[in-house]
């Protein structure tokens, strides 16, 4: 599992959808941050999943990465450290290729099996600082 600036770069190069797995309606969660930031700076398609909302700002939120109307190229997780098992299964049953974990977020058993089961890990860095960093 590489973490470089050439990995990170080549993720965002070939990055065309993107599932924030713990999408928050509050303007003040880094999640909600991330968000609006993509919607802006970027022409990814964005999906939004949280099993406690259906909506944020008018845009449906999803109760799960299966039931998302196609498979996220990257799943962009805001979860607790203990659901982050649950998330890397959740990402290889749809068939994801990219699980981002976010800045503070590390998990070296879910990094290793995502890594072993073909998705490139991203462990402790924003995405949105990283698209700033290097778009």
């Amino acid at each position: 599992m590489s973490q470089s600036a050439a990995t990170v770069q080549r993720v965002l190069r070939e990055t065309r959808s993107v599932a924030i797995v713990g999408a928050s309606a509050n303007p003040a969660r880094p999640s909600h941050e991330v968000w609006t930031y993509l919607q802006a700076a970027t022409d990814y398609t964005l999906y939004l999943v949280n099993p406690t909302i259906t909506g944020i700002d008018g845009i449906p939120v999803y109760p799960s990465l299966a039931a998302l109307p196609e498979v996220p190229d990257l799943v962009d997780v805001f979860r607790r450290h203990e659901e982050l098992p649950h998330v890397l299964a959740d990402a290889i049953a749809v068939g994801a290729k990219t699980l981002w974990l976010q800045q503070g977020l590390c998990h070296e058993r879910v990094a290793r099996d995502g890594a072993a089961a073909g998705l490139t890990v991203v462990q402790d860095l924003c995405l949105k600082v990283e698209y700033a960093r290097f778009a």
